[in-house]
């Protein structure tokens, strides 16, 4: 197709072009060229063939559309305002009006430089980081798959819906897209089709210089259907694309796009300037003439606005009103199964959602709090239906298998359980709950402590994002004993801390667990993490000790003396009974000590001043905390006086039991520290 074509197809895509060149030069930052070069791709998929009512951009049976190569930003603000997208369901105010494009990436406008879901409707997920938009995908699919296959009911066609990622050879370099694409071929996912823009185009150059593989085969042995488009301007052979997609029935689709980075520029030695940078007033206007385009900068001409009308938005609208009318009926018919899924979309928690949640006897010899998380995971997931997830391929480890009737797998032929096996692949497993949680659902995943390293970050996108993912990791510390140092988590707990908006549980006793997870439910705007052991934790006497409860406010006195303490004795996890011990030895000595349990510093960092002053308060700078980690993290309650019994190198390989004393982790060292501090 000519570039002087006035078609209104052309028309149109060329204003997502020029409001892409527009923004990108007033910012005088940004990714011009992509957008460029992908807006006949990105037009043909919303125009022809994404089930998307723009009036109501939260309608629940829509098609899902990720903009993966995040670094495009302005083509999916293009797209949102042409689109004409609400701001809310049944608004009248644009999701992405022209003043936000005129403001592109600066403070206070809604488009920032990568996409952002918490900041613009019709942002299915934040995407920047390369890689994680496509497998975030595979989790949006997955949640499709579950909800057909769990829910729809013989003559009853209600859910399900397609989900599209655009994405670029970054995505596609980057490992995190091969371990999702991995597990999306395996599990048959056919509603869900990647658009590989193949520019050969990267930062450093050409794409030859670090990248050689053929990508159609590497995807065809991965399970998926293959289709390649030559030329991203050819609206035909795109629009027979998507055709076989939605044809395919047995397998994810990749389409294959070869485009031009910045096509239509008249001069291609701005090739990378195209790509990461600004074109240049003189450059815009040599481009906007070989378009014919005559409208003054940021005009977008209401031709343009009312063909999205006449074909998405039309479009959309029939799905949507058809949808409805099809769950009324499906409603009608089966009233136990639209309640439940109702009350899992509205994010609220079931009544009596944590009526079974275990509580434990109290035991010496105690239970690893891996076992006991797994018996409290289990009692909630039995009331809250939007509970699923699975493992890293270690559930007989994590003890994360949901159990009860009814939970079920989810399977290449079968996507209706809610236990799912993901493999040897930590950080798209991340991904995918994200995607889960992004679609309605409540997902859990677990790996060793150790490997969160793999998947940071999809865990800091969990916390930017605020979605309530959570991550369950055992095998929590030196405690892994002959693994080694490698298996043996040091620094992590201080790593993961250092993250805003995540919320770390740590707890010292079944009972702790318990309430722990209580606690992480009712958390709806960040991700929770629960750290558990493999070994043994005693199961402390609440007559004696203070109740569990206060696990829900981060911190609390677990055993006090009367009067003001001369010393605070402060632990976590497995290190908490080790403190009990302490506290019972200084106590018998005759020295005023108290003993607080902090399983969640986040929860009690979130408390009043009143509150946490009472725990800990100023006048007491005698201080011990008792962690198997490094230091790092608690500095700020240890104060110049204070004193850490924890970890200050990497770990050992030798049984567990051996490793406490070989690093100085015992009641007797937190005894001395304790005297010590009060000497000062």
């Amino acid at each position: 197709m000519s570039v002087s074509t006035t078609s209104i197809e052309q028309l149109t895509i060329n204003a997502i072009r020029t409001l892409s060149m527009d923004a990108v030069q007033a910012a005088n930052s940004g990714h011009p060229g992509t957008p460029m070069a992908l807006a006949p791709v990105a037009y043909t998929l919303w125009s022809n063939h994404l089930s998307y009512d723009p009036n109501y951009p939260r309608w629940a049976g829509r098609d899902r559309f990720v903009l993966s190569c995040g670094h495009a930003s302005m083509l999916i603000y293009s797209l949102l305002h042409l689109a004409g997208v609400k701001k809310a369901d049944g608004s009248d105010e644009l999701s992405v009006k022209i003043d936000d494009i005129k403001n592109f990436r600066q403070l206070h406008s809604p488009c920032a430089g990568h996409p952002e879901s918490y900041e613009v409707t019709g942002i299915e997920t934040t995407t920047g980081p390369l890689g994680q938009g496509v497998a975030t995908s595979v989790g949006m699919a997955m949640a499709a798959e579950f909800e057909k296959t769990r829910y729809n009911r013989e003559g009853h066609d209600v859910f399900g819906y397609d989900v599209y990622a655009l994405c670029s050879d970054g995505d596609l370099m980057e490992g995190v897209s091969t371990e999702a694409a991995s597990v999306a071929g395996h599990l048959k996912l056919s509603n869900l089709c990647w658009i590989y823009d193949d520019n050969h185009i990267t930062i450093e150059g050409d794409t030859d210089l670090a990248f050689s593989e053929d990508v159609g085969k590497k995807f065809e042995g991965l399970g998926w259907h293959v289709v390649k488009v030559d030329d991203a301007n050819n609206l035909g052979l795109l629009n027979a694309a998507f055709d076989s997609f939605k044809a395919t029935t047995d397998k994810p689709t990749l389409i294959i796009v070869r485009s031009i980075i910045a096509w239509g520029a008249p001069t291609m030695a701005n090739t990378h300037g195209a790509h990461g940078a600004p074109l240049g007033e003189a450059e815009i206007a040599a481009t906007k003439e070989v378009y014919g385009w005559t409208y003054d900068k940021f005009v977008v001409p209401t031709e343009t606005t009312d063909h999205f009308t006449a074909t998405m938005g039309a479009r959309g609208e029939s799905a949507r009103t058809d949808w409805e009318a099809k769950f009324a009926a499906y409603e009608k018919a089966f009233p136990a199964e639209a309640n439940e899924w109702k009350q899992i979309m509205s994010g609220e928690l079931p009544t009596e959602w944590d009526a079974e949640l275990p509580v434990f006897e109290t035991d010496a010899k105690g239970v690893a709090s891996r076992a006991s998380g797994g018996k409290v995971l289990n009692a909630i997931a039995k009331s809250v239906p939007s509970m699923l997830g699975g493992s890293a391929d270690l559930e007989p480890s994590t003890k994360t298998g949901l159990k009860f009737p009814g939970a079920g797998f989810f399977l290449a032929d079968d996507h209706s359980g809610r236990n799912m096996h993901f493999g040897i692949r930590e950080h798209s497993m991340a991904s995918i709950a994200n995607g889960l949680c992004l679609s309605g659902y409540r997902p859990f995943v677990s790996t060793f402590f150790v490997f969160s390293d793999y998947l940071r970050p999809a865990l800091r996108l969990s916390a930017i994002m605020e979605l309530p993912v959570m991550y369950i990791f055992t095998h929590d510390s030196i405690g892994v004993g002959e693994d080694g140092p490698t298996h043996q988590p040091v620094e992590h707990l201080a790593a993961l801390r250092a993250i805003p908006n995540v919320a770390i549980f740590r707890p010292g006793d079944a009972n702790e667990v318990s309430q722990s997870y209580k606690a992480a439910m009712e958390l709806t705007d960040r991700p929770s993490i629960m750290v558990l052991t493999r070994q043994n934790l005693p199961t402390l006497d609440r007559e004696k000790y203070a109740c569990a409860t206060g696990a829900a406010r981060g911190g609390y006195v677990l055993a006090d003396c009367s009067g003001t303490p001369e010393v605070i004795l402060m632990a976590t996890g497995s290190e908490l009974s080790l403190a009990v011990e302490a506290y019972e030895t200084l106590t018998a000595d005759g020295v005023k000590a108290r003993l607080v349990s902090m399983p969640c510093v986040e929860l009690f960092e979130l408390q009043d001043d009143d509150y946490k002053k009472s725990v800990l308060p100023c006048d007491v700078a005698a201080r011990v905390a008792v962690e198997a980690g490094v230091a790092q993290s608690w500095d700020r309650y240890l104060g110049f006086r204070g004193k850490f019994v924890g970890m200050k190198s990497f770990g050992a390989s030798a049984p567990a039991n051996e490793l406490f004393p070989y690093f100085g982790i015992t009641a007797e060292k937190v005894v001395e520290a304790a005297k010590a501090s009060i000497a000062g």
